[in-house]
């Protein structure tokens, strides 16, 4: 995956400043035909050269500037319209060296910040307010083939005190030293700045830079021991550079990093310090392209944010259709978890739940409320891996962009060597299940609806634990909306979702994202005579003329049942309805047949016929076993 290793900037503007007769013209002039020319105009028109002929195959435009043609409101929407401005000096002129520090460099940012106020148009492509600031300037010393000596000296004095100056170079016109160069190093100024990664002043990385470093060093650690070992620095060179890293090249780097870093290597390994301590070097040695191919290979744009293409790549998904996850991203979920499973104990701790997802900018559920209620977890009450890929699979299924989103996070793109499609698997299309009888899926969505203490909640919740009984006189302060756990379906595997929908009012409407699903399984309290109402009316207003299976469940069945005031009671309704009879449940029993019998319908919609024998079935079962 090389498509995030380059700038996605997808032009160069670079624009030529200075005092008449430093040679801007000439450079320019220079540059395009490969010689000095005799006849200088007083400025060049602008030029675009092509992508496939500069070093980082995009296309650049190169702008002159005359203070004879042009006015200074022209110059100050030129320098806005710009990407990079070069000043050019002349290095036999100490008038035009001073002038940068006297005139050039405090009139671009007086430009620069009037852009920001609103003062001077800016095209779309231009930088944002914020960076406007601090438009990227390169020094270019000309007619460096007329002196003896050399003017880095006093430049580099004016870098220390401009930090948006990105580089320096001497060169001339006449002789075409350095030109090639210079305007590579204007280019290499858009495409690959050191404000955005390295502090001028502070000698050492921006806190966005290090952030971003840290959260790739934590990816890059596989076994989790805060080091990068060979086989995990070989992994990092190989999906950076698509190269391996020679074994004589790392000695070096370590010898390096151990020579400045005392504390930078451990057991020969790298620490964090280490590695963020190369990548000071890397661009204080003027290599940026190194520091920024690693970081765009993770995800990260100009500004040091994800981009968005990387965290969100397109996904279509045709109506009727859901989302799993793939093989490849229940391998990848299993690993990060084993990773930060510090213990081996099958279950993330809430420190190491923290730990995990530290290389995200957030957690995507609250550990305390969201997981521990929506999951299957241990004793403790810490998220186990059963519990972790179920949560996955339900995110999934309800927010795949957020999958997509934290998946990057947590670097399957680079593991993977793939985007996070890969990780996705888009199901058929509901009608294609419909009229083969056979749903594909493996994730089931049950709306669970039922009035107000009818125990709907409780039935939601005892889906997650293996003793019911332990619910029992719990009250349900915390409102999870899902619940999900895995069953078993004829031997296979599947994943049921159940959503407790919240019924305000008995008389308020049921919106069409609250009664479409794979199964409705619709919940009265049958010690309670007027319980049984609510349900019917919600199966005849809603589903008797749709193809979505539905249950009918008597809760608190532990209790005395009570003839319910309706026209029909609850088994003749579903007799009338070719309804299976209804289902009693209580969590005091702590038999979980009810979950399997909604999976068994979900998987296989329009199919009465069988869900009757599998419950004759179970009901000849149970009689033998009486």
């Amino acid at each position: 995956m090389g498509q995030y290793t380059v700038s996605t900037r997808k032009n160069v503007r670079i624009l030529l400043v200075g005092d008449a007769g430093v040679g801007k013209t000439s450079l320019i002039l220079s540059l395009v035909s490969e010689e000095y020319p005799e006849e200088v105009p007083p400025r060049a028109e602008e030029i675009t050269i092509p992508a496939n002929v500069t070093p980082e195959q995009v296309p650049t435009s190169i702008v002159d500037f005359s203070s004879v043609e042009q006015t200074e409101e022209t110059l100050g929407l030129e320098i806005n319209k710009a990407h990079v401005v070069c000043i050019v000096y002349a290095v036999d002129d100490d008038d035009s060296l001073d002038r940068i520090t006297s005139h050039w460099l405090p009139f671009i940012r007086s430009k620069c910040n009037a852009s920001v106020d609103g003062d001077a148009e800016t095209e779309p492509e231009t930088e944002a307010a914020g960076e406007c600031l601090r438009k990227p300037i390169v020094l270019v010393g000309n007619k460096v083939d007329l002196i003896d000596y050399s003017t880095m000296d006093s430049v580099l004095a004016i870098m220390e005190d401009f930090p948006e100056i990105e580089s320096c170079v001497e060169c001339s016109a006449k002789t075409l030293h350095n030109i090639s160069e210079m305007f590579y190093y204007a280019q290499k100024a858009v495409l690959h700045p050191t404000s955005p990664l390295y502090m001028m002043e502070d000698q050492e990385l921006t806190p966005a830079c290090k952030k971003s470093l840290v959260r790739i060093f934590k990816i890059c650690d596989i076994d989790g021991d805060n080091l990068l070992n060979d086989y995990e620095l070989n992994l990092f060179q190989r999906r950076c550079f698509n190269t391996p890293l020679q074994p004589q090249i790392l000695d070096e780097v370590k010898a390096v990093i151990q020579k400045n870093v005392p504390d930078g290597i451990y057991n020969d390994a790298v620490t964090l310090k280490g590695f963020l301590f190369l990548h000071c070097l890397f661009i204080q040695r003027g290599r940026n392209e190194t520091t920024w191919a690693v970081l765009r290979r993770f995800g990260y744009n100009d500004q040091l944010e994800m981009c968005q293409e990387y965290l969100r790549p397109p996904l279509k998904i045709p109506p009727g259709s859901s989302t799993e996850l793939s093989h490849r991203g229940q391998q990848f979920l299993i690993a990060v978890f084993e990773r930060y499973d510090r213990d081996g104990d099958g279950a993330l701790s809430p420190e190491e739940h923290k730990m995990l997802f530290s290389v995200c900018p957030a957690s995507p559920w609250s550990y305390s409320t969201d997981i521990r209620k929506s999951c299957p977890i241990n004793d403790n009450g810490w998220v186990t891996l059963h519990g972790w890929l179920c949560r996955w699979t339900l995110m999934t299924l309800i927010d795949v962009v957020k999958t997509m989103e934290y998946l990057a996070y947590l670097g399957f793109n680079v593991h993977e060597n793939d985007s996070q499609l890969a990780a996705i698997h888009v199901t058929r299309e509901r009608r294609i299940d419909l009229a083969k009888r056979q749903s594909s899926r493996s994730v089931y969505k049950c709306h669970v609806i039922g009035p107000n203490g009818s125990g709907k909640t409780g039935l939601c919740r005892g889906f997650l634990v293996d003793d019911m009984q332990k619910l029992i006189g719990k009250e349900f302060k915390t409102n999870v909306v899902h619940c999900i756990n895995s069953v078993q379906v004829y031997g296979q595997e599947k994943h049921l979702i159940l959503r407790d929908i919240d019924v305000r009012h008995a008389l308020d409407p049921l919106q069409p994202q609250e009664v479409n699903c794979d199964v409705a399984c619709l919940v009265y309290d049958s010690s309670n005579p007027r319980s049984f109402e609510y349900v019917a009316r919600i199966y005849i207003k809603y589903y008797a003329e749709s193809k979505i299976p539905v249950m009918i469940v008597g809760t608190k069945c532990d209790m005395d049942e009570r003839r319910q005031d309706y026209l029909m009671q609850p088994a003749e309704f579903c007799d009338k309805y070719k309804l299976l009879p209804p289902h009693l449940f209580s969590l005091k029993t702590n038999k979980k047949e009810l979950y399997t019998k909604l999976a068994t319908m979900a998987a296989f919609p329009r199919f009465q016929a069988a869900w009757i024998l599998f419950y004759k079935h179970r009901l000849v079962q149970l009689w033998e076993s009486a």
